[in-house]
C-alpha cells in the first residue's frame, strides 16, 4: 500500500486548525510517525517481544488507539499462546477503514478484531496484555486516572501495560534541551522550521504531555505494582507497567 511523504505544514497556513486523525494524516502517517517520533520503530519490536513475553492463553491483548495498526500487526507475528486474540481500537473512521484494508491483506498469527470506538468507552476483560502506544496523551486530562484504573481492572494477574508518550520534565533546562533536540531530530529527517513550527501550533491543545513522574504516580495509584521507564530517546519514552 501507497503512502505519500508527510508534506501537510510544509506551506504557509493562514489560520491552523487543531490536529486530527483524519484521512489527510492517514495518508501519509507512517511517514509523519517515522520523521517525528524518535525510536518509534525500536518501540514497536519491542511491543512484539513484550506480546510474546506476557500473552498468555484464553486471554485478550489490546491496543488502544491503534492508528494503522503497527503495534498490533508487530504483537500478532509474536503471539504464540493457544486461543489468545487482539483487540484493536481507534476512534478515527479514518485510521480503522485503512487499517482493515492493510490488515486483509494478509498474515499468519494471532486473530484481530478492529473496533471503531472511543477506548474510554470499551470494556477491559481477560486482558493479558494492553499497548497505549502515544495514545493517553490525546485524552482529556481529567478522564485519564479512570482509564487506567479500568484497564487495570481488567486485566489478568501478571498482566502488562506498555505505555509510550511524549514527556515534558519539570526542571526547566531539562525541558529546553529536550525540546530542542527534538526539533533538531525532526530537522535531519527533513523536516523545515515552518513544518515544526505549524505542527506544534496545531497539536498545542490536543497533544498534553506529562512527567514520568505524573506517569509512575498515577499507575501506581491505578493498583500496577510497579512501573518503569524502558526506552527513552530524548523527550520520547515507553513505560512498563506490571500487574
Amino acid at each position: 500500500m501507497h503512502f505519500n511523504k508527510d508534506s501537510l505544514y510544509a506551506n504557509p497556513l493562514g489560520e491552523i486548525a487543531a490536529f486530527k486523525f483524519d484521512e489527510s494524516v492517514v495518508n501519509v502517517f507512517p511517514d509523519m510517525i517515522r520523521r517525528s517520533v524518535p525510536g518509534y520503530g525500536a518501540i514497536i519490536s519491542a511491543i512484539g517481544m513484550l506480546a510474546g513475553r506476557f500473552s498468555r492463553a484464553d486471554s485478550l491483548c489490546y491496543d488502544l488507539g491503534c492508528s494503522l495498526g503497527a503495534a498490533t500487526l508487530a504483537m500478532r507475528e509474536r503471539i504464540a499462546a493457544e486461543n489468545c486474540s487482539i483487540v484493536a481500537v481507534d476512534s478515527s473512521e479514518s485510521m480503522i477503514t485503512r487499517f482493515k484494508r492493510n490488515l486483509d491483506s494478509g498474515g499468519a498469527g494471532a486473530e484481530v478484531r478492529v473496533v471503531c470506538a472511543d477506548i474510554r468507552e470499551i470494556a477491559i476483560e481477560r486482558a493479558s496484555v494492553v499497548v497505549l502506544n502515544f495514545t493517553l496523551q490525546f485524552i482529556p486530562l481529567e478522564d485519564r486516572a479512570s482509564l487506567l484504573a479500568k484497564i487495570y481492572q481488567g486485566m489478568l494477574p501478571g498482566g502488562v501495560l506498555i505505555l509510550s508518550e511524549k514527556l515534558r520534565f519539570d526542571d526547566p533546562r531539562q525541558q529546553a534541551l529536550q525540546v530542542d533536540m527534538h526539533q533538531q531530530f525532526k530537522k535531519m529527517q527533513g523536516y523545515s522550521d515552518l513544518e515544526i513550527s505549524q505542527k506544534r501550533t496545531a497539536l498545542e491543545d490536543v497533544l498534553l504531555p506529562e512527567s514520568f513522574t505524573v506517569h509512575q504516580k498515577r499507575l501506581l495509584e491505578a493498583g500496577f505494582a510497579s512501573a518503569e521507564i524502558w526506552f527513552q530517546y530524548f523527550n520520547f519514552a515507553s513505560m512498563i507497567a506490571l500487574k
